[in-house]
This record gives C-alpha cells, structure tokens and sequence, in this order.
C-alpha cells in the first residue's frame, strides 16, 4: 500500500483502461439495444458493470506483483510470521469512481442510492477475491513476471462471459456454453441487475455467493503459499 501510494502512477492503468473501454463499446455497440429482448435501450447502463470487473482484475496483476517484489528483494523474509493485512481503500475508490462516471454519462441506476451502495460493496468483495489470487500466485512463484502472467487469461475470462451481450442473446452455441459455465458472467450480470432491472435476488444471491467462493478460496490458498514459503525460509 506504501508503495503504491509512492507511486501513484501504478493506479492509472485500473481507472483510465476500463473507462476507456467503456466510452468504446458504449459507443461502438449503441446498436446492440435493438435487438429483440436486448435488456435496456442504453448499451452505457448495459456495460457499466465491465469496468468493475476489470478494475478487480487490475487488482490480482497490482497486489501480486507487489508481493512478489518483497520476495524478491527479501523483505518478507524479515516479517517473519507477521500477518499480511491490507484494505480495501482502492477497491471503493475504483467503485466510486465509476459510478461517478456513469452518473455523468448518463447511466440509469434502476435500484436507485442503496443499489449504489450494493454495487460498491460487491465491487469490493470482488476485488479481494481477485487480489487475493494475485497474492497466492505471488507467494506460490516468487515472481512478479509469473503474476503478471496471469492477467492476460483471467483478461480472456472476462472476454469469454456476458460482457458484451446477454447470455440468452448470445446465438453461438459454444460461446453461450462458456459463458454460462464462466463465473465472471454472474459476477456482472449482478452488478447489471441493479443498473437494468432493479432488485433481482437470483442474480445478487449468484453474485455475491461467487465473489465470497473466489475470495475466500484465494485466502485460503495465498494463507498456505505464505505458510509455505515462510517454511522454506
């Protein structure tokens, strides 16, 4: 945390890509809300939950390779058995700001000031959870190269979801397989059901039910790698 607040340019690329892309396909894919059954008539509301996935994704690639350099440089070494905590504070900044941004863009948020707060408390819950698989993958390798490694398949993880279109829209047979079995479709199509629908209980109970899974199966994990590699030490 220290060190990221030391260098503050490691945080541009968790807000400027993914409202970046956001302006793109809102943009690009407007059209998309004419199609039959197609949830909203804004693609802007429709897309608003990709960048709080892409910002927890920028959160596993950050948080790793920030351990893994204590590792590298020995710094771990001389915690010893000291518990590794840190908060969440960037997470609900990343989550204030794109709400911000939707707000102004013209984003409708059909769950109204407690969807807001919802959706920033699932933001964060997902955060961890990605964060925390940076962790594990730092303690487990050592490496900041090998974490780094991992953002460009969690990155085709989101590509592969309901990112762009509604899985019931999506008419490629394999494509809609994927990402029905793809648990980051539930993750946004739970922040999406605030935007669009309102209050869906499914979509929140699917959402929040696999964020806490992910996080705290990446816990547990990152816990043993640290048990690990304190042992080696």
């Amino acid at each position: 945390m220290l060190r990221t607040l030391r260098q503050p340019a490691q945080l541009v690329p968790a807000f400027i890509f993914p409202l970046f892309l956001l302006a793109v396909n809102s943009g690009g894919l407007q059209r998309a809300t004419r199609i039959p059954g197609f949830p909203t008539h804004s693609y802007l509301t429709f897309a608003l939950a990709i960048p709080f996935m892409q910002g927890a994704l920028f959160s596993t690639m950050n948080a790793g390779t920030d351990l893994a350099r204590d590792i590298e440089t020995g710094f771990l070494n001389r915690l010893a058995l000291t518990p590794l905590r840190g908060p969440a504070l960037v997470a609900i900044v990343q989550a204030v700001t794109y709400v911000l941004v939707g707000l102004a863009a013209g984003a409708s948020f059909a769950a109204g000031f407690p969807g807001v707060l919802v959706i920033l408390a699932l933001s964060v819950l997902i955060t961890v959870g990605f964060g925390a698989i940076g962790l594990f993958a730092a303690l487990r390798t050592g490496s900041g190269e090998a974490v780094q490694g991992l953002f460009p398949a969690l990155f085709v993880m989101l590509f592969l979801s309901s990112m762009s279109l509604p899985r019931n829209l999506i008419r490629t047979d394999w494509f809609r397989e994927v990402a029905t079995y793809n648990p980051v479709s539930y993750l946004l199509e739970a922040i999406r059901s605030l935007l669009i629908t309102g209050w869906n209980a499914q979509a929140l109970e699917l959402g929040f039910g696999l964020a806490a899974a992910i996080a705290l199966a990446a816990m547990v994990a990152a816990s043993r790698a640290l048990k690990g590699r304190l042992a080696r030490t």
